[in-house]
């Protein structure tokens, strides 16, 4: 499935580290242009929901075309096979959703919902104008659905599936994905809780309604619309400093084990902020965007603070959450895992039987 297809003549890449994103344009620069659609780089088609022009450069990054080795990883943990009926949960561009087609056969079984009716027009007329090249080349065509709607109520109309394909990132597993599939279908989703390292999901269903997965590895994506964090409210000077005998680095720099256990104990997000002289930890309540906490360290210092907003003792759950993990003999986000039901999520370790947070967000005895 070509990648070249599916980009626009004007887009923004997004090579990450310490590159910073620039402006690519078929016309204007066709070798930069056709360099970065064959690089590993991901590339952003769309800037704070269409309402910043590409070319401005910058802006909330809000659909794009993923990273070839984020794709091939998903593809892999779905594992789909010829013939099995696909949703895919976000269209993009709609090279995922024609490489999923390629997988599955083109007999029409993947199924495309996208929230914004602008990228899913674009996305459909993607595929259909690739599958009018392949038919007038006697290849196998896309056979992609693109609908509009929202992605987390999944698409009843073509249930039963036996894939689930999730290409924006969540918090919480939507049932209604678990309710659309078959019992052994295979559901994919990023699950980013906003905590440090973003992880991959694999769920699968049961009979009896339920789905239950792992997290085999790393992933990033951009927010389901629903699911996007609430700006926190910015200081109004009424915060408290507090010393802390926790280096803010601990936190920052958790491995991804301890970022999951920490996310589900806590239901907080959680960033980081390097800066020459300072590195800065913040952690805020989704909930509540007057609650937050910053932790500071200072270069040279060797105590450290936390600036508080709000009544909630933010900072001490986290740290209390890190070092339950640390009691557990620190495990890595492999060994975590998740049940989703009609009630909510849980997050276990080990096993099943094993929860450390429901809902993932409230904190088990």
């Amino acid at each position: 499935m070509p990648r070249h297809r599916f980009v626009p003549d004007v887009a923004l890449a997004a090579p990450g580290g310490s590159e910073e994103a620039f402006v690519i344009d078929r016309i204007a620069d066709p070798g930069t242009w056709w360099d970065t659609v064959y690089s590993p780089a991901p590339i952003v088609t769309q800037l704070d929901d269409g309402g910043t022009d590409i070319r401005a450069g910058a802006g909330a990054y809000t659909s794009s075309s993923s990273a070839p080795s984020t794709v091939a990883h998903f593809l892999q943990l779905l594992d789909p096979e010829p013939d099995d009926q696909v949703l895919e949960v976000g269209a993009g561009t709609g090279w995922t959703a024609a490489l999923l087609a390629h997988l599955v056969g083109s007999h029409g079984g993947v199924t495309s919902v996208e929230i914004d009716g602008n990228v899913a027009e674009q996305a459909a007329k993607n595929l259909a104008d690739f599958e009018a090249e392949a038919e007038a080349e006697a290849e196998a065509g896309a056979g992609v659905r693109v609908v509009v709607g929202d992605g987390a109520e999944g698409w009843s109309e073509r249930a039963p599936y036996d894939r689930v394909h999730v290409t924006c990132g969540i918090r919480t597993v939507p049932y209604a994905w678990v309710e659309q599939c078959r019992p052994g279908g295979v559901i994919v989703a990023p699950y980013c809780p906003g905590f440090g390292d973003d992880h991959a999901l694999r769920l699968v269903a049961l009979p009896d309604g339920t789905a239950v997965g792992r997290f085999p590895g790393y992933a990033s994506y951009m927010m389901m619309r629903s699911q996007r964090p609430i700006p926190y409210v910015g200081d109004d000077g009424g915060g408290r400093r507090l010393a802390t005998r926790v280096h803010p680095r601990t936190i920052g720099l958790a491995p991804p084990g301890a970022d999951l256990a920490m996310a589900a104990m806590t239901g907080l997000y959680a960033h980081t902020s390097r800066q020459y002289s300072r590195f800065l930890v913040y952690v805020l309540d989704p909930g509540d965007p007057g609650q937050w906490a910053v932790g500071v360290h200072e270069r040279g210092e060797s105590e450290h603070t936390v600036y508080q907003m709000g009544e909630r003792p933010l900072w001490e759950e986290v740290t209390d959450a890190y070092f339950r993990w640390v009691g557990w003999g620190e495990p890595g986000r492999d060994r975590f895992g998740m049940t989703v039901t009609p009630e909510g999520q849980r997050v276990w370790l080990d096993s099943s039987d094993r929860v450390i947070a429901t809902s993932g967000c409230t904190a088990a005895s």
